[in-house]
This record gives C-alpha cells, sequence and structure tokens, in this order.
C-alpha cells in the first residue's frame, strides 16, 4: 500500500514529537509516547499495520 499524509499530518506529528522530546526526560518513555502518537495517527487514518520505523515511505514518482 503506498500512501503518504498530508503535510499538516506530518507537520503536527514533527512538532509533537518535538514537545515529546522537552518535556520527557526518559528515553524509554519517550519512545512509548511517540509510538502512542503514531498509533492514534494512523487510528484515524485507518491505517491497519503500524511499522515500528514509523516510516511511511511514498510511492516512485516514475510509477515504478
Amino acid at each position: 500500500m503506498d500512501f503518504r499524509l498530508p503535510k499538516s499530518i506530518r507537520k503536527y506529528i514533527r512538532k509533537e514529537k518535538a514537545r515529546i522530546r522537552r518535556e520527557v526526560l526518559d528515553l524509554k518513555r519517550q519512545e512509548e509516547e511517540i509510538k502512542k502518537l503514531y498509533e492514534e495517527i494512523f487510528k484515524r487514518f485507518r491505517i491497519k499495520k503500524y511499522e515500528a520505523e514509523r516510516n511511511i515511505q511514498p510511492c516512485n514518482k516514475n510509477g515504478n
């Protein structure tokens, strides 16, 4: 499935990750909070599979 999140959602995720990293000092808890953030976003967009690397790649622009 080739899917790219809208720019506004990507911007929201980037800002929320920065906020979490600023406010939460424990690295393990940071990862948990960021994982919850992605799960919430994916649930909204009805993406069933959560990728551990949290990386949604766009399809090739050449069509390959």
